[in-house]
């Protein structure tokens, strides 16, 4: 295990570098006259171009100058064309129109002003697919082996992902949602333990999105926990929601039941807020480190060379920090989930006492 994260260790500071000498020669000039000159460098542009989605997947260089970046699939329907289906790579970022189709700051737009449906596989969608990918590799991989060795010690990449399955079962499933009603859950528990963590650590790759950073993706993962919760809740769960036992009416009316309605919508907000910020400020506080290199650059050479090291110190130890935080929100996220879907399902307690 120690040999493993020293690997990953030296895994993400070369990619830092990488990534930092990439960036740098993205915002070198492309010719030294006046006018680029004083162009300058915008950290908020270049913070901003890397956290938002795009319509490809830029890799490295300048976006005016000649950028490497994978295109992707555009998928557009307009009751007037119908659909239209191309790659992003036809806008010539931003140039070009395309079947009456422009790319206008990072948004389609129509040059007749029709309105159509985008069912476009963004830079986000490109690494949500990419997430659910290398899951049903690694489960179809580890359900294959249990099959050979049916009774045998883990072995490979069983060892690896057996504990963290026992530890989401028994430390949060079963502890928050009971004996009796946890297996009916467990798999949705560990769907988004494990869907937010690898997303989380793939975005820790330079040039790869974060896609847990958007606010779309944290809204679709609470959404599902909110439907999950307004389904399953039984009588006990309604009663003290609607109609508290014990309570006058007119304080149930006026105060109890309001509150505990906007609290039944709250958490899931709360799950939506939490992991988009906490995900979102350490991709933002990296990518301003590695601003800061090309800040003190802009007055002179010696100034952003000089500064390297001291911004990458702090680079990479946010790094090292983003490594815990990713899987600390995936099991903060998945520990309040089972403990919204427990009380749920809670049974009385008095009819247990009898």
């Amino acid at each position: 295990m120690r040999l493993v994260i020293k690997g990953l260790q030296r895994f993400f500071v070369l990619f830092l570098i990488a990534f930092s000498g990439s960036s740098l020669f993205a915002s070198e000039p492309a010719s030294n006259t006046d006018t680029t000159a004083k162009k300058g460098f915008s950290a908020g542009a270049f913070i901003i171009d890397h956290v938002t989605d795009k319509y490809d997947w830029h890799l490295f260089g300048d976006h005016e100058n000649h950028p490497v970046s994978i295109p992707l699939p555009v998928i557009l329907y307009s009751s007037g064309t119908g659909l239209d289906i191309f790659l992003s790579s036809g806008f010539e970022h931003g140039k070009t129109v395309v079947n009456g189709y422009a790319l206008d700051h990072g948004h389609i737009t129509r040059a007749d002003n029709a309105s159509f449906y985008d069912f476009s596989i963004t830079k986000n969608v490109a690494a949500l697919l990419l997430t659910c990918a290398i899951l049903l590799l690694v489960f179809l991989a580890v359900a294959k082996a249990y099959r050979k060795r049916e009774g045998m010690a883990p072995k490979g990449i069983q060892s690896f992902v057996e504990p963290l399955i026992l530890f989401v079962r028994d430390d949060i499933a079963r502890t928050s949602i009971g004996d009796k009603h946890h297996k009916k859950f467990l798999p949705f528990l560990l769907t988004i333990f494990f869907f937010i963590w690898i997303s989380n650590f793939i975005g820790l790759i330079p040039t790869f999105p974060g896609v847990m950073g958007s606010v779309s993706v944290t809204l679709t993962l609470a959404t599902l926990v909110l439907l999950i919760t307004l389904v399953i809740g039984n009588k006990h769960y309604w009663t003290h929601i609607l109609w508290m036992p014990g309570v006058p009416a007119l304080v149930k009316i006026l105060l109890l039941t309001p509150i505990e309605l906007i609290g039944v919508f709250q958490r899931p907000l709360v799950l939506l807020i939490r992991l988009f910020a906490n995900i979102a400020a350490g991709h933002i506080v990296i990518l301003s480190f590695i601003c800061l290199i090309f800040v003190f650059g802009s007055s002179s050479a010696a100034g952003g060379w000089g500064f390297t090291p001291v911004s990458m110190a702090f680079a990479i130890f946010m790094y090292s920090m983003e490594l815990l935080v990713a899987f600390l929100q995936a099991y903060v996220f998945t520990l309040l989930t089972a403990m919204y879907i427990g009380s749920c399902v809670e049974e009385p307690h008095h009819a247990e006492h009898h």
